[in-house]
């Protein structure tokens, strides 16, 4: 158990390589270029084959985003499809390679990969999240083409109850190294800090792959951010034939720059092999100094500060980009969510891709990172709408017996070196009340998450007592490999799990929507350390963590929009996000800005007034309506009070900040022009001022970052289309068809706009606005640096134009 004043380091990780999870050797991306075939091939595994009628796709790709939206599909994945599809790539490995390893790395498949080199088969891994690495040294032709062939095995397109996508849609690696090197993932840091000083435990894990013994000589330097060295070690290490081996080392650095949220101060370790005083392999950690404190009366503190987790969960999809999300959507989007005020990410329920991590460390973000959504029984998995009509039983539980702990070790190895990532989750709902375990205590009554409401006991179910003895299982694994962090999961049924062993198993303790049990439940067990893993957006669970401060934090369902679980067709996914799938800023996302920002802020929405006691509609920022109607106008504001004003003049009082709803409103006749909230501080000063406008009809459309610059090498830009009026101003109640040409090395990977009901086709060129804006995505080709233009048309309206510079 993480008791009182428990200290818990953590830190970075990057490496050498582009890639930092790739802890080794010589690495380079293999992502174009592929062959595709969405259709069983088995003859296709073979080196001579002919491909050459299959689509050439580059990765990361993802088939289902791009395939057709279709009610006969299932609404948990998103009304999109699965399917069986084989990849190819033919390689040239020189001559000069020739008594190297070759290593293949793959950073996610989804799912139950097979990968094979020149028709021998390197291995299968059902698991799509979990990134993995074969050894093809044995089959390669050196000085020779080499084809690479992948199964992917997405029949059972429904195994999920979120969309997962489809696919090699993570990047993929070729790895060179000498057969003596560091191990993958062999590279372990993690600091200590104690009365300003810092101590970084190094651990470094070497294989020899040779047929003989080698003597070597580890060398680990730590350099501070401006590049200077601060700290540095030499180990003497002597490795058999065909053995592994192991040095512990320590470096101390005199008071190091602590990682914190505003400060993400990051070092660089840089751990060097020699043999006979020659370098044979290298590889560069990012890594840092801070520590955290886990208390079950006070919560937690980061570098010794008491804060709360303002936090979100995240699934790993970007609506039109389906799973494959580059690099830079996912720093905007995570940007995004820091301006609102968030603070900590919970992967849902999934480890994600590498970038995303690495932006967490260089953001300064938390990361709850979590593993699996179901064990070894399946869950509900929704077909004909969210909670609606007879549930399927795809999943997978059948290769958890097989792989559960080799998948969760190698997650924690993969990612234990990441100062973002503050504890490791092995489930989410795993207890959820007869979905699929039951227990005699479902039978007592309404007990935390409506347990009654699950039909009670039910003995033909599986026993959850058996969760108990899974759990240890699962956090002796993680432990193997990291015990620097805690371990937790989010229980959904808490009152069921308090039965068990479950609970006692984990660290900390995630609580998903049973803010009831928060107070009982610390009495009751005064050693557990409580937070909301999963929360509704409304005002009662955010002070439930904001009033007691034995409850360290929550993280909301969800931070941004995600395809699958979606209601009944027409609906693409779950609309719950404080960001829509374009990025935009929705009105439940300002109002989580008011809560959690530190910067003053204000917001204005509006809709017709229908009930005089309902304040929760999502408002928008529209001020357009019929003259005299009576319009409830809502501000989010985290000022002391506001006013409010129409044309320059008062036509609202000034209120006070709600502190129950965290709402203040007005009822007005509507009347067109400009509408504005104002924040006032105690002294009535302003502090914030938000404004709306009556606007005309549409008449153009228009960009408002035109000074784009992306890499030629796959650099994606994300350029959001407005339609605006003959004012300039933004035309929230268009729905224009808009068409997007390019001329230039580049592709358009898709147009969003946000709408979650609109199952039209995301991937062509020509898209409906939502709220009067659109998102294009353009990827550079890779061909050339010469500038990329870009044109938006719509009938009626004065297009734009915009040029991308390539460098």
């Amino acid at each position: 158990m993480i008791t009182k004043k428990t200290l818990i380091p953590v830190l970075l990780f990057s490496c050498l390589s582009a890639s930092s999870q790739i802890s080794f050797g010589d690495s380079k991306k293999i992502n174009d270029n592929w062959k595709f075939n969405l259709q069983e091939t088995p003859e296709a595994k073979n080196n001579v084959f002919d491909d050459s009628k299959w689509q050439q796709v580059n990765v990361p790709h993802d088939w289902s985003v791009k395939g057709q939206l279709s009610p006969t599909l299932a609404s948990c994945t998103g009304y999109l499809p699965g399917g069986i599809a084989w990849y190819r790539k033919s390689i040239n490995i020189p001559q000069t390679k020739s008594g190297e390893k070759v290593y293949l790395y793959f950073e996610g498949v989804y799912n139950r990969s097979e990968v094979f080199i020149n028709g021998h088969s390197l291995g299968k891994r059902p698991n799509g999240y979990i990134s993995f690495a074969y050894d093809a040294t044995e089959f390669v032709k050196f000085g020779g083409e080499n084809t690479i062939s992948v199964r992917v095995d997405h029949s059972q397109s429904a195994d999920s109850r979120w969309y997962t996508g489809s696919g090699i849609y993570r990047n993929v690696w070729l790895v060179y190294a000498n057969p003596v090197h560091i191990a993958q993932w062999g590279v372990y840091a993690y600091p200590e800090v104690k009365k300003g000083a810092g101590t970084l435990n190094v651990e470094v894990d070497v294989e020899n792959g040779s047929s003989s013994k080698s003597a070597l000589t580890v060398v680990n330097e730590l350099f501070s951010k401006d590049g200077k060295s601060v700290a540095k070690s030499s180990s003497k290490v002597d490795l058999v034939a065909k053995q592994n081996g192991k040095i512990s080392t320590k470096l101390n650095v005199k008071n190091p720059q602590l990682w914190d949220l505003d400060n993400p101060n990051l070092y660089e370790l840089r751990t060097t092999v020699l043999k006979d005083g020659k370098e044979i392999d290298k590889t560069v950690t990012q890594t840092g100094f801070r520590n955290f404190t886990f208390d079950p009366n006070n919560g937690f503190a980061l570098n010794g500060k008491w804060m709360k987790m303002k936090g979100v969960c995240l699934h790993h999809d970007a609506g039109v980009l389906g799973s494959a999300v580059p690099r830079e959507v996912w720093k905007t989007r995570l940007k995004t969510l820091k301006e609102i005020g968030v603070n900590a990410i919970r992967t849902s329920h999934n480890p994600q891709a590498p970038d995303f991590y690495e932006l967490c460390d260089e953001l300064g973000l938390l990361v709850l990172n979590e593993a699996y959504d179901e064990w070894e029984f399946p869950k509900r998995k929704w077909l004909e709408g969210w909670n609606y009509g007879t549930p399927g039983f795809e999943g997978s539980f059948d290769i958890f017996a097989d792989y559960a702990e080799k998948d969760l070790e190698d997650f924690v190895r993969r990612d234990r070196n990441h100062l973002s990532v503050f504890a490791w989750s092995i489930g989410n709902e795993v207890d959820y009340p007869n979905d699929p375990y039951s227990h005699p205590v479902l039978d007592k009554g309404k007990d935390g998450f409506g347990q009654a409401a699950y039909g009670g006991y039910k003995p033909d179910a599986p026993d959850a007592m058996r969760l108990g003895a899974i759990a240890k299982r699962l956090v002796a694994a993680v432990k193997k490999y990291d015990k620097s962090r805690p371990t937790t999961a989010g229980l959904a049924g808490v009152a069921m799990s308090n039965e068990t062993e479950y609970p006692g198993a984990l660290d900390i303790t995630g609580y998903n929507y049973t803010e009831s049990k928060y107070k009982s439940d610390h009495e009751k067990y005064p050693k557990r350390v409580i937070y909301g893993s999963e929360n509704v957006h409304d005002m009662e669970p955010w002070l439930a963590v904001k009033n007691n401060k034995f409850i360290f934090g929550q993280f909301l369902w969800t931070g941004i929009d995600y395809l699958g679980e979606s209601g009944r067709w027409p609906s693409r996914g779950f609309y719950s996000g404080l960001v829509d799938f374009a990025g935009v800023i929705k009105p439940r996302g300002y109002f989580r800005q008011s809560l959690w920002s530190d910067q003053p802020m204000a917001y204005l929405g509006t809709y017709p007034l229908t009930n005089e006691k309902d304040i929760s509609k999502d408002a928008w920022a529209i001020w357009n309506y019929e003259n005299g109607q009576k319009i409830r106008v809502v501000c989010y504001t985290n000022a002391a009070k506001a006013r409010l004003e129409l044309n320059g003049k008062v036509v609202g009082e000034t209120k006070l900040y709600d502190e129950k709803t965290g709402i203040i409103y007005w009822d007005i006749p509507f009347a067109s022009g400009k509408l504005e909230a104002v924040g006032l501080d105690k002294n009535d000063k302003e502090v914030s001022r938000f404004a709306i406008n009556s606007t005309q009809q549409p008449v153009e459309l228009t960009i408002a970052d035109k000074d784009i610059t992306i890499s030629k090498d796959k650099g994606v830009a994300k350029i959001m289309v407005q339609v605006k009026d003959q004012n300039g101003l933004p035309v929230m109640l268009s729905d224009n068809e808009v068409t997007c040409t390019i001329n230039g090395a580049a592709t358009l990977l898709g147009l969003e706009a946000g709408n979650n009901s609109d199952m039209t086709d995301y991937t062509d060129n020509v898209q409906r606005v939502f709220h009067g804006h659109i998102a294009a995505y353009i990827q550079a080709n890779g061909d050339s640096t010469a500038p990329i233009k870009v044109k938006f048309t719509s009938q009626w309206l004065k297009p734009v134009e915009v040029t991308i510079n390539v460098k």
